[in-house]
């Protein structure tokens, strides 16, 4: 039984579905890709790592790789423009991630920009260049996968955590202005995920996911019609709980727990 009406429209049926996914060269970007080409989608993968992209397409058949740089507005227009000549997108993730472990003492400036650069200003690149197509044709699906390090201040988390904040902002106002003239936008919120990114982290991480098993909670909030998808719940529902405390009372209870 259903007790709400779905945030987007249902996506549950991905045959013949065109989907681009940009970071999918590994992780939670690649895991996704091949979960929706086993449901029958059309999907395109972009990265940087061009090898990557063509291993992921001769694994699945009638799949197609085109690498770039989010980071260059040039080539993600390029490339938007190449799959738009040849029909609709119906679903477009972005996924390209940066991260690295950093605290205000060690401020590594360069590396904070590079932050923002892949993570927020790759997406904008990529939502200019295909939102004017989606507002068109009155369809379409945008997905922007942010992180639990976005719903507070965490320690060690001074680069990645604000870019993710960022985007979680971005989801929300952009469903506001979308929803109206019949566009879909989803926000993925994932806590530890076993990937590339995380592998350098010193510390144990709790709940810690396979990229399939965030697929698959992926692909469920979509065809929920979810607006926020976030996993696994058993810890970022916990996380969701921090943000209703005061300052004065989160502040000393993250520096008991994270030291």
């Amino acid at each position: 039984m259903t007790f709400f009406t779905p945030l987007n429209p249902p996506l549950d049926d991905w045959r013949d579905k065109t989907v681009w996914i940009v970071g999918a060269s590994s992780g939670i970007g690649q895991a996704t890709a091949s979960a929706l080409h086993a449901q029958g989608a059309r999907v395109i993968v972009s990265a940087r790592k061009a090898q990557a992209l063509d291993d992921f397409v001769a694994a699945h058949p009638g799949s197609l790789a085109l690498a770039l740089d989010a980071t260059d507005a040039w080539a993600v227009k390029d490339v938007a423009g190449q799959l738009l000549a040849q029909g609709p997108l119906d679903c477009v993730m972005y996924c390209a991630g940066h991260y690295q472990p950093m605290v205000a003492p060690a401020m590594d400036l360069p590396d904070m920009l590079r932050h923002v650069e892949v993570n927020y200003s790759g997406a904008l690149h990529v939502l200019d260049a295909v939102l004017p197509a989606m507002l068109a044709r009155g369809a379409g699906h945008f997905s922007l996968v942010g992180s639990v390090a976005g719903y507070r201040g965490l320690p060690q988390s001074l680069a990645y955590g604000p870019t993710k904040a960022a985007l979680i902002n971005l989801a929300e106002t952009l469903y506001l202005d979308l929803r109206p003239k019949g566009l879909g936008v989803s926000l993925i919120n994932p806590g530890f995920v076993q990937t590339p990114l995380t592998a350098g982290n010193a510390f144990t991480m709790p709940a810690l996911l396979t990229p399939e098993q965030a697929a698959t909670a992926i692909l469920k909030g979509w065809a929920q019609g979810a607006f926020e998808v976030h996993f696994p719940k058993r810890f970022t529902l916990c996380l969701k709980a921090l943000r209703l405390l005061p300052y004065r009372a989160y502040f000393a209870l993250i520096r008991r727990v994270i030291p």
